[in-house]
Formats: C-alpha cells, structure tokens, sequence
C-alpha cells in the first residue's frame, strides 16, 4: 500500500485497472470505491482524491476504455493493404471485449448518474461506438478500394454490423457468462466472406 503522502503514479489508469478486476469477479454490485482502493492497495481516499465520486469515476473508467478502442480503431488506417482484412478488424472488435468490457458496460447501466454523463460527453464528441463505427467504415472502404473486401460487401453496413453486434454483446454479458469473442470474430469472418 502506498503510504500517506506519497504520490502514486498512474493513479487513474491504476485505480481503473483495479475496477476492472472487482467487476470482472464480483459483479457491478461489488463495485464501491473503498473496493477499488483496496484492489489497487492504495489509500482509501485516493478514488475521491482524483474524482467528485464514483459515479464521475465510473463514467471516467467507460470514457477512457471507449477512447481506447476508438484510437485502435483510427489506427486501422494505417493497416490497410497490411495483414488481413479479418485479422485486422477482428483486432479492433475484439478490444471492446478487453479490459473487461462487458463488465464495465453493466457497471455504467447500473450507475445512472454515471450513463448521464457518459451520454453527455459522447454527444460532447468523446470517442465512443459512433468514432469506432466511422473509422471501421473508413478502413473497409480502402480496403474494398484495393480489392482486398469483397465489392458487395458495403462498408458502412459493416461497420454498422460489427459495431452494434458488440454493443449488443457488451449489453447483455455479465460476470460468468460465455466469452462473446468467439460470436464477434464468426460475425466478422460472416462479413468479409464474399
């Protein structure tokens, strides 16, 4: 534990790595930020140091995973004529199930103060399944350019399939439930085929 006083580094990123782990194995139920703090095996007050609350601190831990994936999902541009095309977008989609997303999804639905703000910051233009959904479109769209897709696979339905298929997924997942990766990486293999 880190002693009193003592500047703990990567206090964010360590505190929502800690949460994770509580969803992951409790439940959303489980999540408190005395909790957290003790999954990190830090200060009980650091959370309420660094955060007005659980519910900012929940929607933070959401916004970043979703930030995340967003910039893996951008970085698919400078994939394209690289790899696989299947490889490739199954990385991205995969990473929504990273970091135990399903978990952390049912955690923002049970916080509604917490989905208030997630809402109000996506629609502030925080990255999020929208920014996911473009830069999957964007890649299938050079891809197909290069005639490494399919010409009848459309790009935009797509990126819509794999973007709401994983909201799906993430939606309605819990701690326990069968991993949805094997359903994600079928339903990309479903798209690209011709």
């Amino acid at each position: 534990m880190s002693p009193r006083g003592v500047a703990t580094p990567d206090v964010r990123e360590r505190l929502f790595a800690a949460a994770e782990r509580v969803v992951e194995r409790e439940g959303p139920g489980a999540l408190t930020s005395r909790a957290v703090t003790t999954e990190a095996g830090c200060a009980k007050g650091l959370l309420h140091a660094h955060f007005a609350g659980l519910d900012e601190f929940v929607a933070e831990l959401c916004l970043d995973r979703f930030a995340r994936t967003a910039a893996r999902a951008e970085a698919l541009s400078g994939r394209v004529g690289q790899g696989t095309v299947a490889e490739n977008l199954s990385a991205v989609a995969l990473a929504l199930f990273d970091s135990g997303g399903p978990a952390i999804s049912g955690l923002a639905m049970t916080r509604p103060a917490a989905a208030l703000r997630i809402r109000q910051a996506l629609e502030d233009g925080a990255p999020g399944f929208t920014a996911i959904e473009q830069a999957i479109t964007g890649y299938l769209a050079a891809e197909r350019r290069l005639g490494r897709v399919p010409a009848a696979v459309d790009p935009d339905t797509a990126a819509l399939a794999v973007v709401g298929t994983a909201h799906h997924l993430l939606m309605t997942s819990w701690p326990g439930a069968p991993d949805p990766r094997p359903r994600m990486q079928h339903l990309v293999t479903a798209l690209l085929t011709d």
